[in-house]
């Protein structure tokens, strides 16, 4: 048989992963991504002092989904890290997120949600902490223990020993995979192939015909300084009223490069997406679910030959092992789906 001819929209975790899975099962799959490199969010690079940089914004592996690590590992081999979290008081202290029971000794306890949560969720959400879905801010828990450690639970913690960028190269280097660059979208492309994993925005696919979906990005300021290290602990997340949310400094990573004498930072400002060339990286939860409820309509108008995938495309926040696990159960129940087809006939 001919074999299925499939267009994956988006060179992220997810659409690379749905890609490497359909070509490992004899189908021909063509990715369209816009961007000038494959990795999605996830993309980094050594810059002209020879350190890492992921350009947006750090990206830390971790999860309990040993299915997700041994799919991985097939691609990449591993540093470990367990990543540290401090938050830069107004006084000039360094205290340990999560909320520990020393941090909150510290600040006390009755003042956390003023001085941990309520300003980073002004600036993260552009909402009062009120307005936001509480699924959002219980992602960082108050802890009565002395964990310092930004993700104590998840069983793997690691970082690729060669970098993402190296990752989605062997990922995507497949015979049966071909991987177009600086190639947006257009409308009409998905009628040529059998089917389409689209990981655009889906209110943008539909013309936002039923209106825009929001979403926050972010503006990465990056700085090299003149210093062997700058920082107690690879971010460092402020508590004031300003306009960035945290900073990160990459020599803290392994693999991430060690020169001597500079130091390399990344300064996150949280924005609109419509103020940062149209960049969508969180979709926004509201309370009341109304952004969710748009979201389902949209979903409803996708045809039987479109899928659509990825945060954008579900509008839905995703960790890096999330959209890995989802990339991967999407294409299994699909090359499923072409079996019982073929059997049929």
């Amino acid at each position: 048989m001919t074999p299925h001819r499939i267009l994956v929209v988006g060179a992220g975790f997810t659409g690379a992963v749905i890609a490497r899975e359909l070509a490992d099962a004899g189908m021909r799959v063509d990715i369209l991504e816009q961007r000038e490199h494959a990795g999605g969010n996830a993309f980094d690079f050594v810059n002209e002092h020879g350190i890492r940089v992921h350009r947006y914004g750090p990206h830390l592996f971790h999860t309990s989904n040993m299915q997700v690590v041994e799919w991985l590992s097939r691609f990449t081999e591993w540093l470990p890290y367990r990543h540290r979290v401090k938050a830069l008081l107004s006084d000039g202290r360094f205290v340990t997120l999560p909320v520990n029971a020393e941090t909150a000794a510290i600040v006390g306890l009755e003042n956390v949600i003023d001085v941990f949560f309520r300003p980073y969720t002004r600036k993260m959400w552009g909402m009062e902490l009120e307005q936001v879905d509480p699924s959002i801010t219980s992602r960082v828990p108050i802890r009565e223990d002395l964990n310092e450690f930004y993700f104590p639970d998840d069983k793997f913690q690691a970082i690729p020993k060669y970098g993402y960028s190296a990752l989605f190269n062997r990922m995507l280097d497949h015979e049966r995979i071909r991987v177009q660059l600086n190639a947006p979208f257009q409308p009409g492309m998905e009628r040529e192939y059998d089917h389409c994993f689209n990981s655009m925005p889906i209110d943008e696919f539909f013309g936002y015909t039923l209106g825009d979906l929001p979403y926050r990005s972010i503006r990465f300021h990056n700085v090299t300084l003149p210093l062997p290290q700058a920082l107690p602990v690879a971010t460092v997340n402020f508590t004031h009223d300003g306009p960035y949310t945290r900073v990160t400094e990459w020599k803290h990573l392994p693999g991430h490069g060690y020169p001597p004498w500079h130091t390399t930072l990344t300064i996150e400002e949280p924005c609109d997406y419509r103020a940062n060339n149209n960049e969508r990286y969180y979709p926004v939860k509201d309370r009341g679910g109304l952004n969710r409820d748009l979201y389902r309509r949209y979903a409803a108008m996708a045809s039987e030959t479109m899928t659509f995938v990825g945060r954008c495309g579900l509008y839905a926040y995703l960790d890096m092992h999330q959209a890995v696990s989802h990339a991967i159960a999407a294409a299994s129940k699909f090359v499923a789906r072409c079996d019982a087809g073929s059997t049929m006939r």
